[in-house]
């Protein structure tokens, strides 16, 4: 039986320092290579008819599915719905199922048990020369894990150095919900240090503002291709448009890869226009989130910080000197932020806002 493989990593996110234990894989199978896998072991069935088959239960649970049922695979998996969102009143209509209706996979305690039972592993040297990206910032704003398209992205590590005309070495930026671009623009490529002005992959949805970034390179001339990816995630800037009237359009913000935005703004009391950032930080101890407003600089001036432990409205009061007074914003889904906060951004999230009266 092959072995799964695995290797240790350092967690760049804990202090003192601790180890990852990161899964290797060997390779990424399809369904060609299921229908393929299986006709091995059952001869009788051509992997053509297998692929029909295989298709065919896709859209027996889908059918069941718009049946509104729960569909369960005895011994493995079991599908179901939920709807993600806030409701002001139990007579408001649904908002649009793009933005609330998802569909979820759940794994049998059976089935994973068995994989448990029967898994043989083996653990990879920890050490293997990859380019290694140990911190990345926005030139413009000064400040670290921003994806800032109007600034210069810098990576310092090591090991970074790749020749953009050899095939497949590259840079790359990718959006965590879609998109992803080679960058063409660079300032500077050596070993410990890639400058370039980051181009952007369009996402699905204004609040998707979080992207990877890895490098590719041949360390010989016929080598293999190496990819090293930072470990943390890249936030761009959103913008906040007719803050100050009446009613400003809802903006999504502190949010990853989901359909719908975790937190929104809905308002505030702003005179002018203002960059500024808001922190969510994760409070284990009390098991809280807790949000406030931040300047442009870090450990620079702060509002004073909220507690939050469900889904609903706050006001942030701003910092002293800001423009921005207060910001209203609305948890949509605090269950999602909180689960992202503590498995993706070790404890701490921060977006940058750009607040604008106009």
């Amino acid at each position: 039986m092959a072995t799964i493989q695995w290797r240790p990593e350092i967690n760049p996110l804990t202090t003192p320092q601790s180890y990852r234990i990161r899964f290797a894989p060997r390779n990424a199978a399809g369904i060609e290579d299921i229908a393929a896998d299986i006709a091995r072991q059952h001869p009788n069935f051509s992997k053509a008819d297998i692929l029909t088959i295989l298709r065919a239960e896709d859209e027996a649970v889908q059918a069941r599915l718009l049946n509104g049922e729960q569909v369960t695979k005895e011994g493995s998996f079991s599908w179901y719905l939920s709807f993600t969102g806030r409701l002001e009143s139990p007579d408001e209509p649904l908002p649009p199922l793009d933005d609330c209706l998802q569909v979820n996979v759940r794994v049998s305690p059976p089935f994973l048990a068995a994989i448990r039972q029967n898994a043989q592993t083996e653990r990879l040297p920890m050490e293997k020369k990859l380019p290694l990206i140990s911190t990345a910032k926005d030139t413009l704003l000064e400040l670290k894990d921003v994806l800032n398209p109007a600034g210069a992205l810098q990576l310092n590590g090591a090991d970074l150095y790749f020749d953009r005309t050899q095939d497949g070495s590259e840079c790359v930026i990718e959006g965590t919900q879609s998109g992803k671009i080679v960058q063409k623009r660079f300032i500077k490529i050596e070993a410990s240090e890639i400058i370039l002005m980051p181009e952007l992959p369009a996402q699905a949805h204004p609040w998707n503002n979080e992207h990877t970034i890895s490098v590719t390179t041949r360390y010989t001339e016929h080598g293999t291709l190496r990819t090293g990816a930072y470990e943390r995630m890249l936030r761009s800037p959103l913008t906040l448009t007719n803050m100050g009237h009446p009613h400003p359009p809802e903006t999504g913000i502190l949010t990853g890869s989901a359909a719908s935005a975790y937190v929104s703004v809905t308002g505030g009391s702003v005179s002018a226009d203002e960059t500024l950032r808001i922190q969510v930080i994760l409070d284990l101890r009390a098991d809280a989130l807790l949000f406030s407003l931040l300047d442009m600089k870090e450990g620079g001036r702060a509002g004073a910080a909220m507690t939050v432990t469900a889904n609903g409205e706050l006001t942030l009061q701003g910092f002293a000197d800001s423009a921005v007074s207060s910001l209203t914003v609305r948890v949509n889904n605090y269950a999602g932020l909180k689960e992202m906060i503590r498995n993706d951004y070790g404890g701490r999230l921060v977006d940058v806002l750009d607040v604008r009266t106009a």
